[in-house]
């Protein structure tokens, strides 16, 4: 569990928690380390669903914008395209999505949630949403607003830095 009282306490050695030194005062290792803790939390507690939680963001997206090809989810989630094809495929093999050819290009496919796909989306998204509240427990309906709106910004200017 990370200190929120800010003394500079993260990592575990010995059943204690020891500083991370000067990172300690970086965004970049804070949302890291809140990343993987978070990250592992959620996947824990449902490892009994395959690998759909660690790709929730992905399927969501799929959900909200089926039949987009590779190339735009890959942009989507931050992604190589050749890393994409990878989960992808491991995704088809769940029973999940599936490729279907696009109407506007026959030379692409695009990505479709499964019934199968529906479903567990629906359901992770659930259970996402309880551990969101465990995430936020402590912070007020502002802080968490500011919080989303921080950290949207600092994803803007990580693809703007990529761009330019």
């Amino acid at each position: 569990m990370t200190d929120l009282q800010g003394n500079g306490q993260d990592a575990v050695l010995e059943g204690r928690r020891i500083s991370a030194g000067d990172a300690e005062a970086t965004i970049a290792y804070k949302l890291r380390l809140a990343q993987i803790l978070a990250f592992r939390s959620f996947e824990e507690r449902l490892a009994d669903r395959g690998r759909a939680p660690r790709y929730l963001g992905l399927l969501a997206i799929i959900q909200s914008h089926p039949g987009q090809p590779q190339s735009r989810l890959a942009e989507a989630v931050a992604l190589r395209r050749s890393s994409l094809v990878t989960i992808l495929d491991l995704l088809g093999e769940e029973g999940l999505i599936e490729r279907r050819p696009s109407a506007e290009d026959r030379r692409t496919n695009g990505i479709w949630l499964t019934q199968a796909g529906e479903a567990m989306v629906a359901e992770l998204l659930a259970e996402s949403r309880r551990h969101d509240a465990m995430l936020t427990d402590g912070l007020s309906p502002a802080e968490i607003e500011t919080t989303l709106r921080a950290l949207d910004r600092m994803i803007a200017n990580l693809r703007d830095g990529e761009a330019g």
